[in-house]
């Protein structure tokens, strides 16, 4: 078992039903990341919040320095060569406000997330969709969208699922019911991700 991924049960007994699920999350965003591919991640409320979080975890440095490797400094003044951070590419679809609201206003809100999947996704990318209940309209359409562009979805849900577990190639279902203990017990499965990615990509 990847050593980040245990530190998480011992911290996290109630995690360990996920943990086949954390390491299928982990080899779809992995495999992503290495063909160069990008992901999106989108969630409602507390969700959206963490949907920012877990993008800002991985667009910088997150408990490991980064820094770029010397092909890649080649071009660049010094400022930005010492001060730039090797990142893995992941989109909030929660950002956009703009388009969100134009969107929301002309068309059918509850397309928003399925409309940006649309026009960023691409073949090998990956949709990480955020749903405490499993059944929020617009991210499950979302994850709908993904698939239609050809990519893979992760889900994080609460115990059930929900509609969205059956739509996700990878559901990591937090065993909680209550929103608020779902949303706690994601973020140190996100947390724990971005740890394993950090190791896997920035050695």
């Amino acid at each position: 078992m990847n050593g980040r991924l245990k530190d998480l049960l011992d911290r996290f007994p109630a995690l360990a039903v996920c943990a086949g699920d954390i390491e299928g999350a982990f080899s779809l965003l992995r495999d992503c990341y290495a063909a160069g591919g990008k992901a999106l991640v989108c969630g409602n409320g507390g969700s959206a919040a963490d949907a920012e979080h877990w993008a800002g975890e991985l667009l910088k440095s997150f408990a490991k320095k980064r820094p770029l490797p010397a092909d890649a400094r080649r071009g660049l003044s010094p400022k930005l060569a010492e001060g730039l951070q090797g990142a893995l590419p992941m989109i909030p679809l929660t950002g956009f406000l703009s388009f969100r609201t134009a969107f929301a206003n002309d068309a059918d809100p509850d397309l928003v997330f399925a409309q940006l999947a649309w026009a960023l996704g691409r073949p090998g990318g990956v949709l990480v969709a955020l749903s405490t209940s499993g059944d929020s309209a617009n991210v499950c359409l979302a994850a709908e969208a993904a698939s239609a562009r050809g990519m893979k979805t992760i889900a994080l849900t609460g115990e059930t699922g929900g509609k969205l577990a059956g739509l996700a190639d990878v559901c990591v279902r937090a065993p909680a019911g209550r929103t608020h203990l779902v949303q706690e017990l994601h973020v140190p499965v996100y947390h724990c991700l971005s740890l394993m990615l950090e190791d896997a990509f920035f050695a």
